[in-house]
This record gives structure tokens, sequence and C-alpha cells, in this order.
């Protein structure tokens, strides 16, 4: 048999020495250079879109004398991020003395009067503290909560544990911790509850890793270490769940002792 008349491959995959179509090729280096522009083009939008977006809402507050587009035939980006940047830090160092503490306060106790205001001032303002203080802890621990049923396993980002007050109202008598299930792809929703301690699996990955992997809906895997040492609690905790019901079952199926007679 010569060269020419070697049988096709019954697998239906094609030999690596032959030569591809071009269409095939094609669809490979159009897929190759998705991959590569697709996620720096989007990186390059949104950094613009904020750009942009901080620059308008800053714009009207800036005197027209103060702008670099009276002085240059096109508009400058990012002016408005700056003086948003400038701005901020200013208030900052005000805030920090005793000048700036006595005005804060006073707008906060006028605030604490207005019904509607008082509420949604307060959240938010508990938020941005918890948010971006330095040594808080919240959503800065992964862990693993059996969710939606027994044998499934969702990844949870773990914050602080209930007041004193919600902590009484909760059942039982264990620890309880609030955590946050985040959704694929979309990181942002998903569902808060509150889970006992015992039955959070805390895992060593960070909160970019387990975002990545939400977003990519498990195809992007952060590494291999911290998936297979996950994958090894989850089977660990299930089996410890399994053998506590079977042992809960034999006891209920055992026959109750006879009663002595005198």
């Amino acid at each position: 048999m010569t060269s020419d008349q070697v049988p096709p491959d019954p697998s239906g995959e094609l030999n690596p020495d032959h030569p591809r179509g071009l269409m095939a090729r094609f669809r490979t280096y159009f897929l190759t250079g998705l991959v590569v522009a697709g996620p720096v083009a989007i990186t390059l939008y949104l950094t613009w879109w904020f750009v942009n977006w901080v620059d308008n809402l800053v714009r009207p507050f800036v005197p027209t004398a103060y702008r670099p587009e009276t002085y240059l035939p096109f508009g400058l980006p990012g002016s408005g991020l700056i003086v948003a940047v400038i701005a901020l830090t200013l208030l900052g160092f005000l805030t920090a003395n005793l000048i700036g503490r006595t005005l804060v306060d006073l707008g906060e106790r006028l605030l604490g009067r207005i019904p509607a205001v008082r509420a949604i001032y307060r959240g938010l303002k508990q938020v941005f503290e918890t948010l971006f203080s330095g040594n808080g802890s919240s959503f800065r621990r992964v862990g693993l909560v059996e969710f939606p049923s027994p044998g499934m396993w969702s990844i949870v980002l773990i914050s602080q544990a209930p007041n004193a007050e919600l902590a009484a109202s909760l059942p039982g008598e264990e620890e309880h911790i609030s955590v946050f299930l985040p959704c694929a792809p979309n990181p942002t929703t998903g569902f808060f509850f509150y889970v006992p301690k015992s039955k959070i699996i805390e895992i060593e990955m960070s909160t970019e890793d387990a975002a990545t992997l939400i977003m990519s809906a498990g195809v992007v895997q952060p590494g291999s270490t911290d998936q297979k040492r996950a994958a090894a609690l989850a089977g660990m905790a299930n089996a410890a769940r399994i053998a506590n019901e079977a042992s809960a079952n034999q006891a209920s199926l055992q026959p109750a002792a006879p009663a002595k007679v005198e």
C-alpha cells in the first residue's frame, strides 16, 4: 500500500502530519486572536468607561477656567479622575483633624434626623467602612457550603458573625457565620444567608481566584493544588455526613430491649 492510499483514521481525528484545510486553519487563528485580544479589549473598554464616567461626574464642579479643554483644542481624558482623587485625599486629610471630625459629626447628626435618609446613610456607611477598612476580614476568606442539596458543594465568601440580637434569634446553640454565595457568571449577584460555623469548610483560596472560578463556571481553574484540596475536604465532609446518617438510621432500626417482668 502506497503512502497515497493510507486509510482514514477510524476515530475521526486528523493525523497531526496531515495538512489541515484552509477553513480549519482560519478558525484556529481566529480563535487564538480572539482569546488574546478579547480580555485586553474588554479591560480597556471598562477602564475608558470608568474614566469618562468620573470625568462627566466631576466636570460640572470644576470652574471653566481650570478645565483643560479651555486651553486645549481637545479634551483631556482623566482630568476629572485626577481632580476626584485629589479632592477625596484632601477630604480625608481634613476629616482626620479635630475641625473635620466636628463637621462630620454635625453632618451625621443632621442626616440622622431625617427618617428616610437616616437608614440609607447608616447602611451605606457601614458597608463602606467594612469594605475599605484595612483590618476588616469580610469577604477575604473562601469556604465550601453544602448547597443547594446534600452532596452538592458551592463556593461562598465568608463574612462576619451576626450581632448578639440576631444570633439569639437563630435556632440552636451553635455559632453562625454570614456567607455570600455568588452566582455564575455574574458574581455580584447571589444569595446571602447564615450557616452554622461547623457546616463551613474553609479553603486556602483567594477571593480573586474564587471570582475567576465562578465567572468562568469552572472552565478556568485557579490552581490544581487548591482545587484538589477543596475536593478532598468536600469528600471528607460528605463521607462523614453519610456515616452519621447511617449510624442514626441503624440506631433507629434496632429493637427496643424487652421490659423486665418481676
